[in-house]
């Protein structure tokens, strides 16, 4: 069990079906002690059963955008486990406005929204929460593809995405002073809450897995094996990177002209038609 005796905080589980799930079975499987945290009471009823589940004795209350619910966390952490070895950070928010038309018409109310809850808060956690990190502590946020190329109703969250990326590097450079690893793990497209707010994302789906080397989608199983890695030890000289788990999707340039021998769809309202 490679982290064990590491003890952590994990933002951002919703169900069982959260990238965050995946996260915190993998890392409780090889040995960590963590806390999780809720938005508000509607959450705390579908994360309760998750901590028993889990074997997580500790839950804070948190809206990643109020900074005294950030400092009252710090505080519970310094009181329940002193300091901690790992945070992952698995927050992310725009209107459901903004991710579908035009990026053209993002309004700018959408976009602070997007970029405050999506970007700042991985920021501010790391600040808030740096007394109570331990040396060689790991902090983990998750991205996605649409931070470098575009993707049909990602809109304002690819540019939110690509402002997380590159927050990343520079805690990367601030906190590796202090022997402290920040990294970003970009997941394929995989149905959570957070994707239903997205059009078409069923599509988005079907393409990545007919053109993925792997031909797959991947699950949130596989994103917690490469988590659990950048957040131990086996890790240790790996920080500022954004890690790629999506089947090698990120590599393809053009669209896949066969699968299984049959030929592919080339268009992407050929994909939605079903017209392969």
């Amino acid at each position: 069990m490679f982290m064990k005796g590491k003890k952590g905080l994990i933002i951002g589980i919703a169900n069982e079906r959260s990238i965050a799930y995946g996260i915190a079975k993998k890392a409780k499987e090889q040995g960590a002690e963590f806390a999780m945290t809720y938005l508000n009471a509607q959450f705390e009823k579908r994360i309760a059963p998750i901590a028993e589940e889990l074997g997580c004795k500790h839950i804070y209350r948190l809206d990643i955008n109020e900074a005294s619910e950030i400092e009252a966390v710090r505080e519970s952490i310094a009181k329940d486990f002193g300091k901690i070895d790992f945070v992952v950070h698995a927050v992310a928010f725009a209107p459901k406005e903004a991710l579908s038309g035009r990026f053209v018409e993002t309004t700018k109310e959408a976009f602070n929204v997007a970029m405050t809850t999506s970007v700042y808060s991985f920021i501010e956690v790391a600040q808030k929460l740096l007394p109570v990190l331990n040396k060689g502590a790991s902090l983990l946020t998750l991205s996605y593809l649409g931070a470098e190329r575009v993707v049909p109703n990602y809109n304002v969250m690819g540019v939110a995405k690509a402002a997380l990326e590159a927050s990343v590097r520079y805690l990367a450079a601030d906190l590796g002073r202090e022997g402290m690893r920040v990294n970003a793990l970009s997941a394929g497209p995989i149905r959570t809450l957070a994707a239903s707010g997205i059009g078409d994302f069923k599509m988005i789906l079907k393409w990545n897995e007919a053109n993925s080397p792997l031909r797959e989608n991947v699950t949130i199983e596989q994103v917690g094996c490469s988590a659990a890695y950048l957040l131990s030890d086996l890790a240790s000289g790996v920080t500022g990177e954004v890690h790629y788990v999506d089947s090698g999707y990120n590599i393809t340039a053009m669209a896949a002209v066969e699968k299984d021998g049959e030929k592919t769809a080339l268009v992407w309202d050929r994909i939605r038609n079903k017209q392969d």
